[in-house]
């Protein structure tokens, strides 16, 4: 598959990284409006660099990942998929939800292959536990990270929040029946910090916090069911189980070979892009993911 990467920041950089290791793709073109990005990576010293997006059609790209800020995911999207190349987009999609579902049915009529970057649904230790939740009666989120210096055209809810809410609908898939909110502005101009309530249909309650102005780095979800509680460590891939047994309660340790998420991701795009019937639903729960976040949004302005 031969592959292109727009943007070249923190994310960008990882995406080149792992389709020149991959044995199903080729990278045949790099792309960024500051030239000086390309003499920060030796390693592609030997690809094509371009300033201009369109020019990677010049390489016959039959996909691409973008990694530029969400404000011109829309534009540079649509004009790939228009010409019959994938795209996997990092979240969120879009700043809001007309465009994104703008864009999934560009790739539909195209028959060309959209996937969004929500990369924890891709991590190793969610997957092994994902299949042990059934009814959850309460989650708890924390996902809280040093000020980043980047993605800051958009709030923490859009930026890492959104993750969260991809994961909770999943594990819930109940209508939520009331959303609660609350965030603030501390060093940008969006809201760095950020807890919303989610009310659902079946009773679970979701109590999620996200900041991006933490000392700490920490990813942690704790999941109570009846007679159970899943904690899960997303940034270290560990999960533990405490269930009870006989009036006694039994823990659990799971701990999993570290895998890289992202590397996942890339392979579940490949996949689908080489498929005849590419599997669009992961594309489909991240804009359901976008448009909560947006309710979050409108709650808290409210």
């Amino acid at each position: 598959m031969r592959v292109g990467v727009i943007g070249l920041g923190k994310l960008g950089k990882i995406h080149a990284r792992i389709y020149q290791k991959l044995p199903s793709s080729e990278l045949k073109a790099i792309c960024d409006i500051n030239p000086e990005q390309k003499e920060k990576l030796p390693y592609l010293k030997n690809i094509p660099f371009y300033t201009h997006y369109p020019d990677l059609l010049k390489e016959r790209v039959e996909a691409v990942s973008i990694a530029t800020p969400t404000t011109t995911h829309f534009k540079i999207a649509k004009f790939f998929l228009e010409r019959g190349v994938a795209c996997l987009v990092e979240k969120p999609i879009t700043s809001n939800l007309k465009e994104a579902q703008l864009l999934l049915q560009l790739a539909k009529k195209n028959k060309c292959f959209l996937l969004v970057g929500m990369v924890e649904r891709f991590n190793p230790a969610y997957q092994k536990i994902r299949s042990l939740i059934k009814t959850p009666k309460f989650i708890e989120v924390h996902r809280l990270s040093p000020y980043p210096q980047r993605s800051l055209d958009i709030s923490v809810i859009l930026d890492l929040m959104i993750h969260d809410l991809d994961i909770i609908l999943e594990l819930v898939r109940s209508p939520i029946k009331k959303v609660e909110a609350t965030a603030t502005e501390v060093l940008s101009k969006k809201y760095d910090i950020a807890n919303a309530r989610l009310y659902f249909k079946n009773l679970c309650l979701a109590n999620i916090t996200s900041s991006r102005v933490s000392e700490e780095r920490l990813r942690k979800i704790r999941i109570f069911l009846k007679s159970s509680y899943i904690s899960l460590d997303f940034a270290e891939q560990k999960a533990k189980i405490l269930k009870k047994i006989n009036n006694r309660i039994k823990k659990e340790e799971i701990a999993l070979p570290k895998e890289e998420p992202l590397r996942k991701e890339i392979e579940c795009f490949l996949k689908n892009t080489k498929s005849k019937n590419p599997d669009y639903s992961h594309t489909q729960k991240a804009i359901a993911s976008l448009a909560l976040a947006l309710k979050i949004e409108k709650t808290v302005k409210k």
